[in-house]
Parts: C-alpha cells; structure tokens; sequence
C-alpha cells in the first residue's frame, strides 16, 4: 500500500555531518522560506533534500546509508521527490548517479541556487544573513568563509569547498545583528580556516578586526572560536580574546599530531616546537583559557614511537577539550600516494589510548570545578535536567552542566550564573545560585 505524506509539498531539508552543514541547510531554508514555501527540518515532508557530508570513512557511510534510506522511500511511494546536495554529492556525484540513480537530483556545495531552481524557487541575493536557524534559540553558528587554502595532506575538504574565500566584515556583522534581534545570544563562528580571515580581501589577517566589530553587536553575549589553524595563527587576536569580555576564553586549534616526520608529511607546515610555543604563548596571553584540539591516530607511517611521542605530548599538555580520529584514506588527497600502512584493530587502539588519557586528564580538571560558580547558558532540557554549558564549552562536543530539574526551574536560552557540586569526566552538575 502506497501511503504519501499527508502534506503535499512540504520540503524536508536533512542534514548530516559538521556544523558548516548545519549553516548551509539554514540558508537554504531561509531561502525557501523566503520563497513561501514550506519547510522543515530533519521533520516528515513529501520533498526530501539530504545535504551530506564527504569528511572521511564514517560519515561517507552515513551519508550513503541516508540517501539509500530516503531512496527506498521514494520507490514505495512514501515520498515524491528526493535531492541531494552537500560534500558527498559534490565529490561523487558521477558515481552517485549512477549507484542510486531514484534521487531526482544531486548538487555540489556551490549549487544553491541551481538547488532553489529545481525546488521551484528563486535565489535571493538580498538575503544576507537571512536563514532559518535549527539550533537552540540560544546560540547560532555563522560561517566568516569558505573553502580552504591549506595544503593539508589528508584532507579533501579544498576538493569539496573550493579555495578559501571570505565573508566581508559588513556582512558578517549584518548577519550577527539579524541573529541578535531574533533572540540569539552566542555566535560560533566556524570555517574551514579562521585564522587565515581576511587575507584574500584585505591582504593580510583581519580575524581580530572582525571580532572588534561583532563584539559591537548589541544583544550578542558571547562570541566563540572554532577551527583556528596553529600555522600562522594571528597573535594580535590573543589580545582582542583577553581584553573583550564577549569573546569567549575558548578557542578550537586542530593540531592532529606532534611528532615533527608526521607533521612533515601531514603537510602542516609546522613543528613540535612551534605548536608547543603557540600552545604556551595563547595561555599566557588569555590565562584560564579553554583549548579544544583535535587529533589524527594511524596516519600512514606512524610508528609506535611516533605514537608514544603523540600520548606523552597529550598527557604533558593537559588539553581542556580533545577530539580524536583515526586516519582516513581519502582518494585524490596527497596522502593517497602513500601506503595505508597502519591496521584498522591498530588505528582503533590507538584511539581508545589516547581518548583513555584524555579522559583521566578531564576527570582532574573538572574536580577542580567543584565548589566554583560560572556563568552559564541554558540550552534546554532535556529528561529530568536542564542543559547548560560554560564560556568553555562549546555545543554538543564538550562538557556540559546538568542541573536536576526537580528541584530547580531555569529558563532556556537564558543565562544563570551556575555553582558546580560534583563533576564526572565529561559532565558537571550543578545548583543556581
């Protein structure tokens, strides 16, 4: 029996993969809605359009699964259209076509407006900084640029985004304040590369004049830093981070590893010794600052001492944040040309270890939370407690505070100032006061 959504042209907008995902399904539905049609996101609707990602193994997988799922859907008749946009379709789209060939369309990362056309709308280029946003009223994401420059050797983001392009202040600011007058307290701002801002329009770094700008933004809390590349990183911005009390103590740096042979090939342009004065240099400059790394294990050619090079330098530098992830043999990256030498059983230990040490190394620091008062912002509840996080904590990657909501009532999207009672290592748990 063929049983249709019961809304007829109803656009379902699913997202998969990181928060540039995210912006990207929010401004495409700010232009549909701007169209008047109707939109969801993540809901049930007769038009489905899946913005995927293409990152590495796990989340290619995801995002296949996902179209063959809504595929399946379309051939029972459960939906009547079915697109795909985002990094997957932009680097397979060829293979794509021709594996699941029941998607109506598929579309690259910079096919908006070819997207809108086939949706039956039209690309406005007034909207800036108009979008539907999906996340907590609370905090937004906002993209400052596009693309990446870098020539990292395991990435293929440059294959699927393009050269690093961006965003002009004035922009970047109008969309700030539009995220203000709806009741957005905290921005994120995300890209491939913060810390290369500026440099294709203005010839030279301009992150922290872009944060002089938005700090200006009435209504705007807080202000947060994701993805700044340690090579090159702009000092000048240290001091903008300590001086403005909007911006966040927080600061997201991908360093994926430390041993100088695999730095080298990883093509980061840098060294142990540069990361390790960058890493001392930013607490200096921001004492009590909260550093979020992030980690590659298995990367062709790591050898067991590169490896225990990799733990000490984890366990020596206490990070506030890590993430890790096993390497990922991408096609048409330089590391391809490379022997993918290192096993799958090897690649998973290696990330257990160092998630292992991490963890120990959170425990610690949050003991030292117990007793201490912070302010924090109310994302929502969730079962028996509201959600709340720290000026360092970013959403849904870092350490959260709980606060039991049978005994106290707090106001989502609002902040409270929150005194921590006992801590886990990754949560917190906490009583206003």
């Amino acid at each position: 029996m063929r049983v249709k959504y019961s809304k007829k042209n109803k656009i379902n907008v699913v997202t998969l993969g990181c928060s540039k995902n995210i912006y990207d399904s929010e401004i495409l539905m700010g232009q549909l809605k701007a169209n008047n049609k109707q939109v969801v996101h993540q809901e049930e609707g007769n038009i489905v359009v899946i913005n995927t990602c293409g990152f590495i193994d796990n989340a290619k997988q995801e995002s296949i699964d996902t179209i063959l799922e809504y595929s399946d859907k379309k051939e029972k008749g459960l939906i009547d259209k079915l697109f795909v946009t985002g990094c997957l379709s932009e680097r397979y789209k060829p293979d794509l076509e021709k594996e699941i060939p029941n998607v109506d369309q598929y579309f690259g990362t910079t096919d908006l407006p070819k997207l809108l056309k086939a949706l039956k709308a039209d690309y406005k280029h007034e909207l800036v900084g108009e979008r539907l946003t999906t996340t907590p009223k609370n905090y937004a994401y906002l993209k400052i640029s596009e693309g990446c420059d870098r020539p990292c050797s395991f990435c293929a983001i440059p294959l699927m985004r393009g050269k690093h392009k961006s965003k002009s202040i004035e922009d970047i600011v109008i969309e700030a304040t539009k995220l203000a007058n709806k009741g957005v307290k905290e921005i994120i701002l995300i890209a491939q590369d913060l810390t290369y801002y500026g440099l294709d329009l203005y010839k030279k770094r301009e992150l922290g004049l872009l944060l002089k700008s938005l700090v200006k933004v009435e209504g705007m809390e807080w202000i947060r830093l994701h993805y700044a590349f340690p090579t090159g990183f702009p000092i000048d911005v240290l001091k903008v981070i300590k001086d403005e009390s909007k911006i966040c103590n927080y600061i997201d740096i991908p360093l994926q590893h430390i041993s100088n042979n695999i730095l080298k090939s990883m093509r980061r342009g840098s060294s142990k010794l540069k990361i390790s004065e960058l890493i001392n240099k930013i607490r200096y400059e921001v004492p009590g600052i909260a550093i979020r790394t992030t980690l590659i294990v298995g990367y062709p050619g790591e050898s067991e001492e590169n490896f225990d090079e990799l733990k000490k330098w984890v366990s020596d530098t206490k990070f506030d944040r890590l993430g890790c992830f096993t390497y990922s043999h991408e096609e048409n990256t330089h590391a391809y040309n490379l022997v993918d030498d290192v096993p799958k059983e090897i690649k998973d230990a290696r990330l257990a270890e160092i998630m292992e040490i991490q963890s120990n190394i959170s425990f610690s620091l949050n003991q030292e939370k117990i007793g201490k008062t912070f302010k924090c912002s109310i994302d929502r509840k969730e079962g028996a407690y509201f959600i709340g996080r720290s000026e360092f904590d970013s959403p849904d990657v870092d350490n959260e505070v709980l606060i039991d909501a049978s005994e106290h009532y707090l106001k989502t999207g609002d902040f409270s100032n929150i005194k921590i009672i006992s801590a886990t290592e990754f949560d917190l748990y906490g009583i206003p006061c």
